[in-house]
């Protein structure tokens, strides 16, 4: 996949002085609904008018979209205020109503993204479209999977490509919807550096009160645009209620977003550094998560103890670990002295838990 600056293109076009803004309703649901929110997202930093028109839920029974009759309602929205349509499209029947619409931005859904058929046969819908088509990040973080997704819409012809960023589902509880893991987006962009990259905030957080961290945290990143699902009245909205904001919400938060431009090699070292602290912010908190759970496991251990009225340290057991860690640790490129420092205050707070519970 040969992505160059021409691929870039399309987004240049819209001559913005700020990063590219996707705003609107997750759920298009009422006419009235679609074109007051466009109505007050016209005189914005928006460029570009979202809403999801089918719905891919979940569990069956839930609110899935009012169908084409929504995408009539895109249309009147866009005759009104002038802002570009766009919507998410999840088969080659979805395809080829928004494009009879003349819906001009269409985006493949995370759970579109993860079955390669699916793809094939939207890109093959698709097939040498001038139309602006963007690839939302596959549920679970899988980079081969994302990549391939947008190979398969490049080799259809389609040269308007970009990708969404709207994190990954984890079974573990955070405080993320879906965690960001912004390496595998860093390692994206690190690839194909023309391959527009938006983040999706809504998505990531979940929650309308994160909004303008995460979306700071990706334009410090470097990040080409944001989408932000925006509601005139969130708290009753259909679908995905806690995460939307209001227009008036949104426009605060374009305010207080700073925009970092990349013109001297002062700015470039500051991006490359917010890069590379990303990735140390996550293997921090996945060291945490892995400590926490260790100590569990050493909870549960002081338990078995206390029931059989076993002594708290092991000695035999403790100098095979040790002996074992440091020799994967110089595997790792980890020093002798360095292993010994953090296993022996692993071991003590092991044996702190263990304690608390034997001695009640």
């Amino acid at each position: 996949m040969n992505i160059t600056a021409e691929n870039r293109k399309w987004l240049d076009d819209f001559k913005l002085s700020h990063p590219l803004v996707i705003a609107g309703p997750c759920s298009a649901e009422t006419e009235e609904q679609v074109l007051k929110i466009a109505h007050e997202l016209k005189d914005s930093d928006v460029s570009i008018y979202r809403a999801g028109i089918w719905k891919p839920r979940t569990r069956p029974g839930g609110f899935e979209g009012v169908g084409v009759i929504g995408l009539k309602w895109l249309q009147k929205a866009k005759a009104e205020t002038g802002l570009l349509m766009a919507t998410e499209v999840a088969n080659a029947a979805h395809v080829k109503l928004a494009l009879e619409h003349d819906i001009d931005v269409l985006w493949i859904g995370a759970r579109t993204t993860v079955n390669p058929f699916a793809v094939q046969e939207i890109a093959d819908a698709l097939q040498g479209t001038d139309k602006i088509v963007l690839v939302k990040n596959p549920v679970n973080p899988d980079l081969a999977l994302w990549i391939g997704g947008v190979e398969r819409l490049y080799n259809a012809g389609i040269k308007k490509l970009g990708v969404i960023h709207r994190g990954f589902s984890t079974y573990d509880k955070t405080k993320y919807r879906n965690i960001p893991e912004w390496q595998l987006a860093i390692e994206l962009q690190s690839r194909f550096p023309d391959l527009p990259l938006i983040c999706d905030p809504s998505h990531i957080t979940g929650r309308r009160d994160m909004i303008q961290e995460v979306s700071q945290q990706a334009l410090d990143l470097n990040y080409d645009g944001l989408i932000i699902e925006t509601h005139i009245d969130p708290d009753n909205a259909w679908s995905d209620a806690a995460q939307q904001v209001t227009p008036t919400v949104l426009k605060q938060i374009f305010q207080d977003l700073r925009i970092r431009k990349e013109t001297d090699d002062a700015d470039e070292y500051n991006n490359r550094l917010a890069r590379f602290r990303v990735d140390i912010d996550e293997y921090d908190g996945k060291l945490l998560e892995i400590l926490g759970k260790r100590m569990k496991v050493a909870d549960k251990i002081g338990a078995l103890k206390k029931e059989k009225n076993v002594a708290v340290l092991q000695n035999k057991r403790w100098n095979e670990i040790l002996g074992k860690m440091i020799l994967d640790g110089e595997e790792k490129g980890l020093s002798e002295e360095f292993i010994l420092k953090i296993f022996k205050a692993i071991h003590q707070e092991s044996i702190s838990h263990q304690e608390k519970i034997i001695n009640g």
